[in-house]
């Protein structure tokens, strides 16, 4: 299957890559192979540059795993600091604490 994959990213063909699928990514890299944090961002970074990648939010995608390998968050949790960041509306409500060490959103409790 990596030999497929890697020739499918290799060609000249253009492939969407939508955030949900990233997030799967991540989750698999993490939890099936045991990669950890740092070496997940690279990849999937990596992987955002590809020529052939399309990401309709690149740049959202991009600070998502800036969060999600610098702080102690689920890469759910930083792609919704990423959104938030994006949006404006920083305030989140939600039951991780740990969001409270980003310092750009405040975090309320439901």
């Amino acid at each position: 299957m990596a030999s497929r994959a890697t020739a499918a990213l290799a060609s000249d063909e253009h492939l969407l890559l939508t955030d949900l699928v990233l997030a799967e990514c991540v989750y698999v890299l993490e939890s099936f192979y045991e990669v950890k944090r740092p070496r997940v961002a690279e990849l999937m970074r990596s992987a955002i540059a590809l020529p052939s990648i399309y990401a309709i939010d690149r740049a959202s995608l991009l600070r998502a795993l800036e969060v999600y390998e610098l702080h102690p968050l689920d890469f759910a949790e930083a792609y919704l600091v990423a959104q938030a960041e994006s949006t404006g509306i920083t305030d989140i409500l939600s039951f991780d604490r740990s969001i409270e060490k980003i310092a750009t959103i405040i975090r309320r409790e439901p």
